[in-house]
């Protein structure tokens, strides 16, 4: 196992933070620890028992709190399962295997078969994009829907926003990091409320969390092609840390079913979409 978190301390205070966000969940909940090769998966299940499968993969330096304000309405349609991704600051194993192509497909395959699930579909954010796209160009006939926000590995990842914000994370202090987070997410969508308990959150992880290095590998055209499935992928014109007019550019020639929004006044960390991805996602299963 990876050590990825600075210090004890700092895990702890992560993992206790979490578990007091996590009591806030909107709707009856379990959760649910399934076995895989390459370590525990914490999974919060909740929705009507029956109700078509949705799978909910997070982003890179967050985990399954990042769904508090969406999951109410999608748990009114769908057995919800928010997975937290391995190697991230939930309650998942720390294991962080290669990321390489089928690697996170084939542990995605042992989650959704510990949930019982043969057949899913799948909303997810950057890190957790390029998750769900391993899976489900390696697994396309396991794939009902693909909501994307923000999808890793499709157009090029940007550095020189990550290169600004070192010198501000090591010395800015409190006010340093806060810096550091708009410069790599971009053009904020509103005014955070002064209690907003998530960005508090994000900062505590950041403070103690080390996040994985090195680039995310970039699907091929033959791989993108595979996604045969209807696919939603939402993006910021404006992302500082991904090419989304390449994401589109290349989708579109791979995928030319596929529904791709981009919106240009927006960075990495999009506005609310819950009913915007509720209203593609029941299509299905009106």
């Amino acid at each position: 196992m990876v050590a990825i978190y600075a210090s004890p301390e700092g895990a702890g205070a992560v993992e206790r933070r979490y578990r007091e966000l996590l009591e806030r969940w909107p709707v009856p909940y379990e959760h649910v620890r399934v076995p895989t090769g390459h370590g525990e998966t914490f999974v919060v299940a909740c929705g009507p028992a029956g109700a078509p499968p949705l799978l909910l993969l997070h982003g890179s330096g967050t985990n399954s709190a990042m769904w508090l304000a969406d999951v109410a309405a999608w748990a009114r349609r769908f057995r919800v399962h928010a997975v937290d991704l391995i190697g991230e600051p939930g309650l998942s194993a720390p294991s962080r295997p290669p990321l390489e192509p089928g690697v996170y497909a084939g542990w995605l395959a042992e989650v959704l078969a510990g949930l019982g699930i043969e057949r899913v579909s799948i909303a997810a954010v950057s890190l957790g994009g390029w998750m769900a796209l391993d899976y489900a160009t390696c697994r396309p006939d396991r794939v009902e829907r693909l909501a994307l926000m923000c999808p890793s590995g499709i157009g090029r990842q940007r550095w020189l926003p990550l290169l600004g914000a070192l010198p501000l994370l090591a010395f800015g202090g409190e006010r340093g990091r806060r810096r550091a987070m708009r410069l790599v997410l971009g053009p904020a969508t509103g005014p955070a409320p002064p209690d907003d308990d998530f960005t508090e959150f994000a900062l505590l992880i950041h403070r103690s969390f080390r996040p994985r290095r090195g680039k995310l590998p970039i699907f091929p055209d033959a791989a993108l092609s595979r996604l045969t499935m209807p696919l939603l992928v939402i993006a910021g014109g404006r992302d500082r840390m991904l090419d989304s007019y390449g994401t589109r550019r290349r989708l579109l020639r791979a995928a030319p079913d596929a529904d791709v929004r981009l919106l240009p006044g927006t960075g990495h960390l999009l506005p609310a979409h819950t009913q915007e991805i509720m209203d593609f996602l029941e299509t299905a299963h009106a």
